[in-house]
């Protein structure tokens, strides 16, 4: 049986680090931005979905994306909304309990996927204010895509 302590402590901690000061729709675009042209430098087809208070701020899909890419994105920001932790942490929470998100805590697979990819818009001293989206790789190469991005760009804002 796989330890994945480690990872799910990792996952946390992004979470508790990658959180901005404030965020506006200009925040919105230079984040989409970012994701993209990562996305474009490992030539990588995506789509990028920035929400702020349920209001859409950002979408971009590249070539080779389409309605399906729509509906996991749905499906991961309704995953992070309904639990409070990124998509990818809820995967593997489940995948660590040897059960599926589905199973577990009974919500309906064709609205919530437990799929890296989504992860929660945090300000610091307000908590979650929306989610950041990507869908079009594998789960962990989708999460990698926003945690990639999200860095550099806290970084500079600090």
């Amino acid at each position: 049986m796989d330890d994945y302590t480690p990872l799910l402590e990792q996952l946390l901690q992004q979470e508790q680090e990658l959180q901005f000061s404030k965020f506006s729709n200009e925040t919105a675009l230079q984040l989409g931005l970012a994701i993209l042209e990562r996305a474009r430098k490992l030539d990588k087809k995506i789509t990028v979905d920035i929400r702020l208070n349920g209001q859409l701020l950002f979408l971009a899909k590249m070539d080779g994306n389409g309605p399906e890419n729509d509906r996991w994105i749905t499906r991961k920001i309704n995953t992070v909304q309904h639990f409070g932790h990124s998509s990818y942490y809820m995967h593997v929470l489940y995948k660590s309990w040897n059960t599926t998100l589905q199973d577990n805590a009974f919500v309906d697979p064709l609205h919530y996927a437990a799929e890296g990819g989504s992860f929660p818009l945090l300000v610091r001293g307000v908590g979650a204010v929306g989610t950041i989206t990507v869908s079009g790789l594998t789960g962990v190469e989708d999460h990698e895509m926003v945690v990639n991005a999200l860095e550099p760009l806290l970084r500079g804002e600090s």
